[in-house]
């Protein structure tokens, strides 16, 4: 007996003295590490400047587009500078809307770059062809697209005010938002390094700064709070733009090629000398909207994109404003009132419809604040400096490069929300692994496909408006990615209790009602008793 007595203390000695393994790290429905998430509010001081970074960045988009598509219309500076003062004026109010009466997560609406190609459709069509007069071929086509716009515009809003788009949404689960959120941000590759490298000797460096001040200075110089890591656009855009206006002034680009002193230069824009002082936009400034049926289908299918993309913004914005996910009847209201941003795109001639900004819900992680009241700050800036645009072109002349620099980090960060989902996952379920990993493939190739070879074969077809339709929906990646996942994730993982529970759709199914969890009130209640009137599903 006492031998045996011996060896069990021997083993016990042996348990002791082996290491322990270690745990996995637990699974968290709320991301925590969020200083200020959607309801508590930074200090005012810190909470302006934080808001002037939300402002800053949703520039990009905003001067993007309109300088795209506004000389092809035949408009010059000024009419440049009225559309991009009134598409900054829509995303101010629309944003201001969207965090009181849509989602009320932390999100930015602004003009979307989903609605390019329909767009460009219309203003090269042979009907504008006549027109001789740059100006009334700029007003012509301007009033097109305006027609367009508030057609699918409509769509959107009877897909999400209607519960069309709540009941689509109600079929995900964690496994299929995963593919759904990560293109999100990835999708949006073209307008990351591709457009930083046309003027590489600017916004390489505006990379390295971003990078340099947000992730590794604070290991130099310890703050008591956490201020470039918060502020780190503020100061990469300030270094950078500074950079960019000395090489301006030293006569680097005299001799450059065209397209990169536009680029490149900080007097290029065009936007300070022909903005006016105050300009207070204001509904049908172009003339009465005119209606083609193409157009309109064509349009349509952008929207509906931007409902895919929009949604895909949600999740990342609840998961980095430390909210729980996103139930589906607020994100059909949320779309819904995208839609109505969209409408007031249409109505006040600004040449692109609306969508939730991925760049500033990528914000929203690096500065560690969800705050509402910091976006809502930010749509008074977005308001303020589209009536004073002389005060506003000063912002907007920010050499392009500079805001892809930053494109660069925040389209990561959204892409990582998605990923972040897998923790609800079973990854050892190989179900589970060819949902993701065919999702994931088909979001990067058939995108692939319809970028190189259909969209170009087609693009001067007879029935331009269909192809357009196609393309629209094919080459975006997010809605390739989430279609593909959606269908094989609900064929495939609702099989049986193991299937659902590897999907984490048993965990998932409790925020798919809007009152089954006690949190969701706290985050998505709407202000007022406008619960009583608007109840949600």
């Amino acid at each position: 007996m006492c031998t045996h007595m011996a060896q069990n203390e021997a083993s016990c000695d042996n348990k002791k003295s082996q290491p322990q393994p270690v745990q996995p790290h637990p699974v968290q429905e709320q991301l925590s590490g969020v200083q200020y998430c959607v309801n508590s509010p930074p200090p005012w001081p810190e909470a302006v400047l934080l808001g002037f970074q939300h402002y800053i960045l949703t520039l990009g988009m905003t001067v993007l587009i309109p300088t795209m598509i506004v000389p092809q219309m035949g408009g010059g500076n000024a009419e440049k500078a009225k559309v991009i003062q009134s598409l900054l004026f829509v995303s101010g109010l629309s944003t201001f809307l969207q965090s009181l009466f849509g989602t009320r997560l932390p999100t930015v609406v602004v003009g979307s770059y989903t609605y390019l190609i329909p767009t460009i459709s219309i203003v090269q069509a042979n009907r504008y062809n006549s027109y001789t007069d740059p100006y009334e071929r700029f007003t012509q086509t301007i009033r097109g697209i305006q027609g367009a716009l508030i057609i699918s515009a409509c769509f959107q809003i009877i897909m999400g005010f209607l519960g069309f788009w709540r009941n689509a949404v109600r079929f995900l689960s964690p496994l299929s938002v995963v593919p759904y959120v990560t293109f999100t941000g990835l999708g949006l590759y073209r307008l990351g390094f591709p457009m930083l490298a046309k003027c590489v000797e600017v916004g390489l460096p505006a990379l390295i700064v971003m990078v340099f001040v947000s992730q590794y200075l604070n290991r130099f110089i310890s703050t008591k709070k956490p201020v470039f890591d918060r502020f780190a656009v503020l100061f990469t855009i300030a270094s950078a733009w500074l950079f960019a206006q000395l090489l301006t002034s030293s006569t680097a680009y005299n001799h450059k090629p065209e397209t990169t002193q536009t680029s490149c230069r900080t007097d290029r824009a065009g936007l300070v000398s022909s903005a006016q002082w105050v300009y207070l936009p204001y509904p049908f400034q172009w003339g009465s909207p005119t209606f083609n049926y193409g157009e309109a289908f064509s349009m349509i299918a952008a929207s509906f994109v931007s409902l895919f993309e929009s949604t895909g913004t949600f999740y990342a914005a609840a998961r980095y404003g430390s909210a729980t996910p996103v139930p589906p009847s607020v994100i059909s209201r949320g779309t819904g009132w995208v839609g109505v941003a969209s409408l007031l795109n249409g109505m006040f001639g600004s040449v692109t419809g609306c969508a939730a900004s991925v760049e500033n819900a990528g914000l929203l992680a690096l500065t560690r604040v969800g705050s509402r009241r910091v976006i809502q700050i930010s749509a008074g800036f977005m308001i303020f400096f589209s009536v004073f645009g002389k005060l506003g072109a000063i912002f907007a002349s920010v050499p392009l490069p500079i805001i892809a620099a930053l494109y660069c980090v925040f389209f990561g960060y959204v892409s990582s929300a998605g990923l972040g989902f897998l923790q609800f996952c079973n990854l050892n379920s190989f179900r589970t692994k060819f949902v993701l990993g065919f999702s994931f493939f088909l979001g990067i190739s058939i995108p692939q496909y319809f970028i190189e070879y259909y969209h170009v074969k087609h693009e001067h077809s007879g029935s331009r408006w269909f192809n357009d339709m196609v393309t629209v929906i094919f080459m975006s990646h997010t809605t390739v990615a989430a279609l593909v996942a959606f269908i094989f994730d609900i064929t495939l993982s609702r099989e049986d209790d193991a299937a659902r529970n590897d999907s984490g759709l048993k965990w998932w199914e409790r925020f798919s009602i809007y009152k089954a969890d006690l949190r969701t009130n706290e985050f998505y209640a709407l202000p007022g008793r406008l619960d009583e009137l608007f109840p949600a599903l």
